[in-house]
């Protein structure tokens, strides 16, 4: 499998697993899903695989809604939402109960 399908597949798997925690929150920790989600969606790699998405790189049937304009997002708001703080699993990014907005990817 070559390095862009596994980033995804790997992503992909970190958000269903951010998503199942949001639709019952538990005290199992999703913090390292969020950092490492926050960093990818922050950073370049995911504008390259979702371009990389775009242009049909991809097989066919390969979960792939990390890629979605607005999943991630989502995600790391809601998860803000119900007062989990992005700032303290990456050190930077929004600070809980701060009303700064969340910065998605230049689009």
């Amino acid at each position: 499998m070559n390095e862009r399908i596994q980033r995804v597949t790997e992503m992909e798997a970190r958000l269903n697993r951010v998503a199942a925690w949001l639709a019952n929150p538990s005290e199992d920790s999703i913090a390292e899903d969020i950092r490492i989600l926050d960093e990818y969606y922050q950073g370049p790699l995911w504008r390259s695989d979702f371009e990389a998405d775009e242009a049909g790189a991809f097989p066919p049937g390969l979960p792939r809604g990390v890629l979605s304009e607005d999943a991630v997002y989502h995600a790391l708001t809601e998860y803000e939402e119900l007062g989990g703080s992005i700032s303290q699993t990456t050190g930077e990014g929004v600070e809980e109960r701060s009303g700064k907005s969340y910065n998605s990817p230049g689009r």
